[in-house]
């Protein structure tokens, strides 16, 4: 992969993670295409700018949000003008200074390159519970707790 494009991606990866820490809903919405899907934690799927932000901004405004930690785990294209990014993301609760296990996921952003601009196709936040193996809980927990260190 072009660190270029690498760079990009992992750029605009960070632009919707620090929306979503700021409760930034005009910021996050704004990072989507028209037609640009986010599926949240909960499995909530909401279509194009205008619905994400219409989504979010409620929540912001009446909910207080954990932020997020997370570690960029691979990018790369899928065509001439596009390009997936995963990472893994841990959650800090409001007033609570470590992550909470029971929230760590998988996320994935899928970016097209359009007028120059990356903008979010998909964006996808999976809860990783590995059902039974407490083991990998504390170890994807172990590694965003080195992201905090390593800040």
């Amino acid at each position: 992969m072009d660190e270029y494009v690498r760079k990009e991606m992992e750029g605009l990866y960070q632009e919707i993670i620090n929306a979503w820490n700021n409760r930034d809903a005009k910021g996050m919405a704004v990072l989507f295409t028209e037609q640009g899907v986010q599926i949240g934690f909960d499995g909530s799927k909401v279509i194009g700018s205008k619905e994400i932000f219409s989504h979010l901004n409620p929540i912001f405004e009446s909910h207080p949000t954990a932020s997020f930690i997370t570690k960029v785990k691979d990018v790369r294209h899928i065509g001439s003008d596009a390009a997936i990014l995963h990472a893994i993301a841990g959650m800090i609760p409001p007033g609570k200074n470590d992550i909470e296990p029971k929230v760590n996921a998988h996320q994935t952003l899928v970016a097209e390159k359009i007028n120059n601009d990356w903008k979010i196709q998909l964006f996808q936040n999976t809860p990783a519970q590995f059902h039974g193996r407490p083991d990998l809980v504390e170890l994807m927990t172990e590694e965003l707790r080195q992201s905090i260190k390593q800040k």
